[in-house]
């Protein structure tokens, strides 16, 4: 749970503001891991991590989407972050599912979450709404969506 720990302090601060510190990040991990037995159960869904020195020091998960795919929670620990390896994982996902002829691939950005909007300009993706959608039809207007079409 380290590469989550800054997502979990805050989905639980914002979820359970009733609760002590220790306990919203005790909930908000429980609720990651209930997400995590549907998010398993869906075909062609799956996790990529990426280990530097045989640590995990970055993880994503890709979905199926629309007409393509989804990259979701690209999350770097905060001590490894500023070290290229959120963009070295998702150039190497993005590659294999361009290569297998898999896009367009999108993914939900918060606005403002600066450091992941340039690792994806940087790995080819261009901004293509100014909110996101979710598979079940709700719409996020503090993200925006993301789109590497492959050519």
């Amino acid at each position: 749970m380290g590469v989550y720990g800054e997502g979990n302090r805050k989905n639980g601060a914002e979820h359970y503001p009733h609760l002590s510190e220790n306990l919203q990040i005790l909930e908000a991990e429980q609720d990651f891991y209930a997400y995590l037995q549907t998010f398993f159960r869906q075909k062609d869904s799956y996790y990529a991590l990426w280990y530097a020195e045989d640590k995990l020091v970055s993880a994503l998960r890709v979905e199926p989407y629309a007409d393509g795919w989804l990259i979701a929670a690209v999350e770097t620990h905060p001590a490894c972050r500023n070290l290229g390896y959120a963009k070295l994982l998702l150039t190497e996902v993005c590659g294999h599912l361009v290569s297998n002829g898999k896009v367009p691939i999108y993914s939900h950005i918060g606005k403002d979450n600066l450091p992941s909007q340039k690792v994806h300009l940087h790995c080819g993706f261009r901004e293509i709404l100014p909110y996101s959608c979710y598979a079940d039809g709700t719409v996020n207007d503090y993200c925006h969506t993301y789109c590497l079409d492959g050519k």
